[in-house]
């Protein structure tokens, strides 16, 4: 068996009387893990959507509701949980190797009988912004990406993040003890290998993320000649509110569409 191949699908009941729900088990490096699948009911081949959640363990878990908002416009999403969550093998260790799940995830969707292959689009927020990043960075068929309120900067997390940083301790280390480690993790470093468009969705007033990881993303793409799209909200913190936030949901769709 290989990586990003589908080893178990079981059916959800789902919130929404056309969308399929299952949760599915897949492998990445040799690891079970799991994640969400839901599936717009059509005969039809659709885009693929890779939803990359934020946060570690139970905090930013993929919410079911939400995935259905992005399938309701027209998506086939996957939704990763990354390694040791519900039931999944290994251990996080905050877009370490853990970015493999992301990846292989990825190719869940490339190898899905439904998905236009060359129609698969990657969505990171807050911490799966870094990890969207790192996909898109090592699949070359990835047709847009799409950071909302994402990390660029792991140092940086570290540093305006004091709440996180007994977790970041215990998994990373320090940045003066292990640079290194904090380097590997900030795409910022990879984005040269970036092949297709990248939209920043970001909230001015984040208090968890803060837009200087928004603008030293875009500024690091527009260096290396990307093409490169932002949203910044003057008013917004991390979670927008409505309708804001569906709004901004059903026009980054359209973003995506039209790359």
């Amino acid at each position: 068996m290989m990586d990003g191949q589908v080893i178990e699908k079981l059916r959800l009941p789902s919130p929404h009387p056309r969308i399929k729900l299952y949760f599915v088990t897949y492998l990445s490096d040799g690891l079970k893990v799991k994640g969400y699948l839901t599936e717009p009911e059509t005969d039809e081949k659709l885009p693929g959507f890779l939803y990359l959640r934020g946060g570690i363990k139970n905090v930013g878990m993929p919410r079911i509701a939400r995935l259905i908002q992005f399938s309701a416009e027209g998506f086939i999403v996957f939704a990763p949980f990354y390694r040791g969550n519900k039931g999944g093998e290994g251990q996080e260790d905050f877009a370490g190797h853990d970015r493999n799940d992301a990846i292989n995830a990825c190719l869940v969707l490339h190898n899905h009988a439904k998905v236009q292959k060359h129609h698969i689009h990657l969505f990171g927020f807050s911490r799966g912004g870094a990890m969207a990043l790192f996909t898109a960075a090592s699949l070359g068929f990835v047709r847009s990406t799409v950071c909302w309120n994402g990390v660029s900067d792991m140092k940086l997390t570290y540093e305006e993040r004091i709440d996180l940083r007994r977790m970041m301790k215990r998994v990373i280390g320090t940045p003066t003890k292990y640079p290194d480690r904090y380097d590997w993790r900030t795409p910022l470093n990879t984005t040269a290998k970036i092949l297709c468009p990248v939209l920043i969705i970001h909230g001015v007033k984040d208090e968890h993320v803060s837009i200087e990881h928004g603008y030293r993303l875009e500024a690091n793409l527009k260096e290396q000649g990307k093409k490169v799209e932002t949203w910044y909200f003057e008013k917004f913190i991390h979670f927008f509110p409505e309708p804001d936030n569906r709004n901004t949901v059903v026009q980054l769709t359209e973003w995506m569409k039209r790359q």
